[in-house]
């Protein structure tokens, strides 16, 4: 029995794993050859076609929704109105103003020509004349705190220079929009909805504007040092203030709705099946023999999934879900054949 146990079953390991080892070979060399039974009579097949979709009506609302930031509004530079000298502080740094209020004195002088005559000889004279003096007045330009009073007693200033500034204390919400946003608020409203999140009921932002990102100040390059690359920056913000009263806080993400406009019973297909998504744009209408037909269209709302055709197309017409790509494969020819 021990000769058994010790002959014959290595054998029998030997033959099982040989086996195993053939059918393996023979898998791999009929997996590379071209009569693949995937290939064959009765394979699935892949459909690649864009599916039609016929023109419907719907309703477009076009709410664009971004996130955003609570921000302090910028303190307002006071700048001096008159050339001269600053005779009198009115408003110091840290009281509250209101707008118009006056916060410094500047002592000007006016020089005179002077008198001309003659003596008692009849010699002409030349007389000076002392300068004309006046005070001129230089008001807040806002309501607020002085946040800083850089002017002092007797400095002399020009024109334009900037003595002081305020803080307005008031708040407002700045989010970043993408491109794709941008296209879609052409026309934006002057209010937005924002949602602070643990913070009041959503609120109306008024005073709505779209613009360029606040260009980036001080020395930072957005590498820690000032021979780096500069920070990146630009695309555009909307911008809205928040009202009187809300209890919010700088620093506090926001969310912000802006509704954009809505119609109702329109004519609308998936944005998908648009190239273009604003103004003008091109749809591929499918005929009943299948035929396909480039057609330009107007374009009017979008919801980021549908979008409102205006003309062009009419209700029930078959339309390419999607846009048509081009066919990008390579001619085996130029490749010398199959295999390159």
């Amino acid at each position: 029995m021990g000769t058994v146990r010790t002959l014959v079953l290595p054998v029998l390991r030997l033959i099982v794993w040989s086996v195993i080892a053939v059918a393996l070979v023979v898998l791999a060399f009929r997996g590379g050859s071209d009569t693949d039974v995937s290939a064959g009579p009765g394979a699935p097949v892949l459909d690649l076609s864009s599916p039609v979709m016929p023109v419907a009506r719907g309703t477009v609302a076009n709410t664009v929704t971004v996130t955003g930031t609570v921000v302090a509004d910028d303190a307002v530079p006071v700048r001096a109105t008159a050339a001269g000298t600053v005779r009198r502080i009115l408003a110091g740094q840290g009281k509250p103003v209101t707008a118009g209020q006056p916060l410094l004195e500047i002592r000007v002088e006016e020089q005179l020509q002077p008198t001309t005559g003659t003596d008692a000889e009849g010699n002409p004279t030349v007389t000076p004349r002392p300068p004309r003096v006046r005070t001129v007045t230089v008001l807040a330009p806002t309501g607020g705190t002085v946040s800083s009073m850089d002017a002092l007693v007797d400095q002399v200033v020009a024109v334009g220079d900037k003595v002081g500034t305020i803080g307005p204390g008031t708040l407002s919400v700045t989010a970043p929009l993408t491109q794709a946003e941008q296209f879609r608020l052409l026309a934006p409203p002057s209010t937005a909805e924002v949602t602070v999140e643990g913070g009041p009921a959503p609120f109306t932002c008024t005073g709505l504007t779209l613009g360029a990102a606040p260009a980036p100040t001080g020395n930072d390059d957005g590498l820690g040092g000032p021979m780096g690359p500069p920070s990146s920056g630009g695309g555009t913000t909307a911008r809205c203030a928040v009202p009187a009263g809300t209890t919010v806080f700088a620093g506090m993400a926001a969310t912000v709705a802006v509704n954009a406009g809505t119609a109702e019973d329109v004519l609308v297909v998936p944005i998908t099946a648009v190239q273009g998504s604003v103004q003008q744009g091109n749809v591929w209408v499918v005929g009943e023999d299948g035929a396909q037909e480039e057609r330009p269209v107007v374009l009017g709302l979008s919801d980021g999934d549908q979008i409102e055709v205006r003309e062009g197309l009419t209700e029930g017409e078959q339309v390419l879900q999607f846009i048509p790509v081009p066919d990008d494969t390579v001619d085996d020819q130029m490749m010398g054949g199959p295999y390159g």
